[in-house]
């Protein structure tokens, strides 16, 4: 397959592209930094900074649109949250604008969210029906893949991946927590009760390859592991895989006074299933936090 891809230079794209390379797809990066797309992903992989400078009567078989600044990158202001959304919202509606004039019929596109989609709370299961009240990250993602539906109308076939947190060796949110558990000053967040839907990032992959390959498969995917764990016991468990204790909790009051608004993210969370890959008896190859730990540390 031709595939499009967007966000490929971050940490989950470079992961993707290079796999899809070893399955000898044809790669197309759209990126705010094309000098550097063949090194992160790729000699292969062709580069453009704008989908003007992509023909119309390219081939394009696929899109798989990943683009979006990090939400954890910074605090959020105002300008930052108008910055978090026009990252996302823009480019997904450029997006839809060339499917619609491009002359080559794309077959699939596989567009990005997070299980912030549910909202923030303690006690709730999600499925991929669930929805709750609005906060900025549930906003976010509702925007976000409701700029990505029209793509249906043009007869192609839409994935949304609302993804956990994801697990992986050179990035992702673990990265981030390492330093100060290898000192022994980990611990839990606030009261450590906040769910974590977490993936492994070649669980992720896989599940992205399942997608682009089954005509038959479309609508919202939960892209986490089956077994959710709180914010104590994801703690306990990294300090362990770590040989390292876990007795410096964060209070609340001070992530809330550190991060404002965006301490939401580390203080709220959600108990999310992947109920859709379950049905299409998707094997992870990492159901346990234990074992995808294991896998990276």
């Amino acid at each position: 397959m031709k595939i499009l891809i967007t966000g490929g230079t971050g940490f989950i794209g470079r992961i993707l592209c290079h796999r899809l390379l070893d399955l000898d797809h044809e790669l197309i990066v759209l990126s705010r930094r094309p000098e550097q797309v063949s090194k992160l992903c790729g000699d292969a992989v062709a580069a453009i900074s704008n989908l003007d400078d992509l023909p119309t009567d390219e081939s394009i078989d696929a899109i798989i649109n990943l683009s979006g600044e990090g939400i954890a990158d910074a605090r959020w202001t105002r300008r930052r949250k108008q910055k978090l959304l026009d990252s996302r919202i823009d480019i997904t509606e450029q997006l839809i604008a060339y499917v619609a004039k491009a002359k080559h019929k794309l077959s699939i596109m596989i567009s990005g969210s997070a299980v912030g989609y549910y909202g923030n709370n303690y006690d709730t299961e999600h499925d991929e029906i669930t929805d709750n009240p609005d906060d900025f990250a549930q906003q976010l993602c509702k925007k976000w893949e409701a700029a990505a539906e029209p793509v249906k109308d043009h007869g192609v076939r839409l994935c949304i991946l609302r993804t956990g947190l994801v697990i992986g060796k050179d990035g992702g949110f673990v990265k981030r927590m390492l330093l100060p558990f290898k000192l022994g000053l980990g611990g839990r967040l606030g009261d450590g009760n906040q769910w974590m839907s977490w993936i492994h990032k070649d669980d992720l992959i896989a599940i992205i390859e399942m997608l682009l390959t089954s005509p038959d498969l479309e609508g919202n995917f939960n892209a986490t592991a089956p077994e959710p764990v709180t914010n104590a016991e994801f703690s306990l468990c990294l300090a362990k895989n770590l040989n390292r204790p876990a007795i410096f909790p964060v209070p609340a009051i001070v992530l809330k006074l550190l991060l404002g608004e965006m301490s939401e993210l580390l203080l709220g969370g959600q108990k999310v299933t992947p109920e859709n890959l379950m049905e299409q008896n998707f094997r992870f190859q990492f159901e346990s936090l234990d074992s995808a730990l294991k896998a990276v540390l």
